[in-house]
């Protein structure tokens, strides 16, 4: 005990350590201690420890006066260490704080961080004895926060789900090689909050970045002899803390003031702040991963362990672990953490990694479970935006649109079916209309809308959209695995030449390629979600699976030469071309049929269905077009005048009318403009090719020869003869 430290009981509530302005309180759970000290970590690394001497209802706590902000501190708790019995204590092993709001430091893959010797030959199989060496110096330390930010009027954008538009983004990959960020900034929350990189979003039409993990993580042991790093951050050990490596101010709790800063710019500029969450597994991986932090303190009470072998882990994740979701010492530490980021941290949302996992109160995955209900039920949680990776690892883990009605789903059916299509594959068509139009095979029997689907062709795990149109296979060989790691199966094609090339015809068509997928997602109906850079062409030169690439294969390159700086200003007019136009992102779906309750305001479109799929002919497709195995093209007439919709005065939406002409043919293909009845005069808007000309207009009937593999929109305003 530190001599002549002041201590006083404190309380049991809140868990972690709480400033209020003259003191902290410390608090933390472990239902199986006999034991708790809290150990306050001096600047020259010296420990002095508190025992915390009161305990109320498997809470250990204790108040310091006179401790503040910046102090680092770390627990050691006593208890049993009986694998088998699923217990792990062991007092050699300084731990953090669940609930911590910041971390210092780093593991360093030291020895001294697991709890068995390794020269111990039965460690991976029967745990012995455990390891007495003190992880002290080799680990991270907690650190108490200061609370208290300015945040003057910041209020959340509250943007709508169908007006959305979200950017996945890595906070250190989207600044590290951007001229208009400060050197020193590069790579940090104040990094990505700078003018330079907002403008971008702004100009972009992005109304939300959804931040890869940002919750403190470490690299994991096996990457540090390889000289590799977590980059991607999937590898949680912190749940309330912003990670310190993107922190440009520093590590004391300077990170927490940075990251609140961040959000309050974005929001500023209209840009909402989505996390991409991970609370289906901690970085402590299985029983041969390191002691960090719950595993030393209340092993069975966090973790999922292997009913009969409670010495091993039950894992859903491919990580190692799988945290205990019937547990209530984890649902409280979920929710407890899901609220601090939303009312102290202000984030507007959160992207919850492999959420299959977060569903298995037991073993299926159940969308009555018990996390489902504290999400429905929070006023806080239930009111941000929730999205899902609607899949793990487990049986039966594929659950894309068996989330309950509140939730939005990254879309993975939307990504294969969208790739099978521009790359040529046979008989996709039918699916491929079912995903242009917001999935409602998917999500309609559950009572749930089109903003349902968060629809992508890329995101952070696979290729980027450069390399899918020009890599067929991965090429993994820096990830040090022997090319065996990241997805096998990628719905990629090179269009002739693996790579790079000089070949004119494969850039061209790559090129083309690169704008049917963005647009095809820009205009699809649910909640469009585009991979950073993949606007500016950026390429990982054919890894799918850059987890472990900190470095410029993974930074955005911001240097784009006038085949990327193409790319950019076709992405930025695909995204106002949707933002402009109700009938592009619409809160219901297409019904395919004559709308008459009194949605539309144009009597004279009444006899028009509000979606019309076209032939070659500009007649409507029957049974045996959609049939056709090697059918590759499609007319699809947007009815704007027949939204069912209303704007937020109660007036009826009215909008243009579309027409988008789809040719995933190698050939070249004449479209045959729909009869007068759909619009007596079309105007292009935009072509993926480029030979239609934006602006140009064609008549009811005329012939439009459409380039192979590309797309062209055409548009007349609202009302049919004009």
């Amino acid at each position: 005990m530190m001599h002549g430290m002041q201590t006083w009981p404190g309380r049991s509530y809140p868990l972690g350590a709480t400033f209020d302005g003259a003191g902290t309180n410390f608090a933390l759970y472990s239902s199986v201690a006999e034991r708790v000290e809290l150990c306050l970590i001096g600047d020259d690394g010296t420990e002095k420890r508190v025992p915390l001497g009161e305990t109320d209802a498997d809470v250990w706590h204790v108040y310091l006066p006179g401790v503040g902000p910046g102090t680092r501190y770390g627990y050691r708790v006593h208890g049993p260490y009986d694998p088998a019995s699923g217990h792990r204590c062991n007092p050699a092993k300084l731990l953090l704080d669940p609930y911590a709001k910041a971390l210092d430091g780093d593991i360093d893959g030291d020895e001294s961080l697991f709890s068995y010797r390794f020269d111990d030959p039965s460690a991976a199989t029967k745990p012995g004895a455990p390891s007495d060496l003190d992880s002290a110096g080799h680990t991270l330390t907690s650190v108490v926060v200061n609370p208290f930010f300015d945040w003057g009027h910041d209020r959340p954008p509250a943007t709508p789900y169908h007006e959305s538009v979200i950017y996945e983004a890595h906070v250190k990959g989207m600044t590290m090689r951007h001229p208009g960020v400060p050197e020193e900034l590069r790579g940090t929350y104040a990094g990505l909050a700078h003018p330079a990189v907002v403008d971008h979003l702004l100009s972009l039409g992005v109304t939300a970045v959804e931040l890869m993990p940002v919750h403190q993580f470490v690299t994991d042991p096996s990457l540090l002899p390889r000289g590799l790093t977590n980059y991607w951050g999937y590898n949680t050990i912190g749940f309330f803390a912003p990670h310190n490596g993107y922190a440009g101010y520093g590590r004391r709790g300077e990170q927490v003031m940075e990251f609140k800063a961040m959000v309050k710019a974005l929001h500023e500029a209209g840009i909402e702040v989505i996390l991409d969450v991970v609370y289906n597994h901690t970085a402590e991986g299985n029983h041969m991963g390191p002691t960090l932090s719950f595993r030393g303190i209340d092993n069975a009470a966090y973790y999922r362990l292997v009913d009969g072998d409670e010495a091993h882990y039950f894992d859903t994740t491919g990580t190692g672990n799988s945290l205990l979701m019937r547990s209530p010492s984890v649902l409280q530490l979920i929710m407890d953490s899901l609220r601090y980021w939303v009312e102290e941290m202000h984030v507007d949302g959160f992207r919850f990694d492999l959420a299959a996992t977060l569903a298995r109160q037991f073993h299926e995955v159940d969308r009555l479970s018990a996390f489902f209900d504290i999400v429905h039920q929070d006023p806080v949680v239930s009111q941000v935006k929730l999205i899902a990776e609607p899949w793990d690892l487990g049986d039966g883990g594929y659950q894309v649109g068996g989330f309950p009605s509140l939730w939005t789903e990254w879309n993975g059916r939307y990504r294969d079916t969208v790739r099978d299509f521009w790359r040529g594959e046979p008989a996709t068509l039918p699916e491929f209309a079912s995903r242009l139009t917001g999935s409602s095979d998917l999500y309609e029997h559950s009572g749930r809308k089109p903003i349902a689907s968060i629809n992508f062709v890329t995101a952070h795990d696979g290729f980027t959209l450069a390399d899918l149109t020009a890599y067929d296979q991965k090429h993994n060989a820096a990830n040090g695995e022997g090319n065996k790691d990241g997805e096998s199966h990628n719905r990629s094609w090179n269009c002739g030449v693996e790579g790079p090339t000089d070949d004119p015809e494969v850039n061209r068509l790559r090129a083309r390629q690169r704008r049917n997928l963005l647009v095809t997602l820009l205009l699809s109906q649910g909640v469009p979600m585009l991979s950073h850079g993949d606007e500016v062409g950026r390429t990982q030169e054919g890894n799918n699976n850059a987890y472990c690439q900190d470095n410029e294969l993974t930074w955005m390159d911001w240097d784009l030469d006038d085949e990327r700086a193409a790319l950019l200003d076709f992405a930025r007019r695909a995204v106002r071309l949707r933002r402009d136009h109700p009938i592009l992102h619409r809160r219901r779906f297409f019904e395919g049929r004559v709308v008459s309750d009194g949605g539309g305001a144009n009597p004279s479109a009444s006899a028009l269905p509000d979606i019309e799929w076209l032939d070659l002919t500009g007649a409507q497709m029957d049974a045996t077009d959609w049939q056709q195995r090697y059918a590759r093209t499609v007319a699809v007439f947007l009815n704007g005048d027949a939204i069912p919709e209303k704007d937020s005065r109660g007036e009826p939406i009215v909008d243009d009318s579309f027409l988008l002409l789809l040719n995933a043919h190698s050939e070249d293909l004449d479209f045959t403009l729909p009869p007068g009845t759909y619009g007596e005069r079309w105007t292009v808007v935009l072509d993926t090719d480029g030979n239609a000309e934006p602006g140009s207009g064609l008549d009811a009937g005329e012939v439009l020869s459409v380039c192979g593999r590309s797309v062209v929109v055409l548009t007349r305003p609202s009302g049919v003869r004009r």
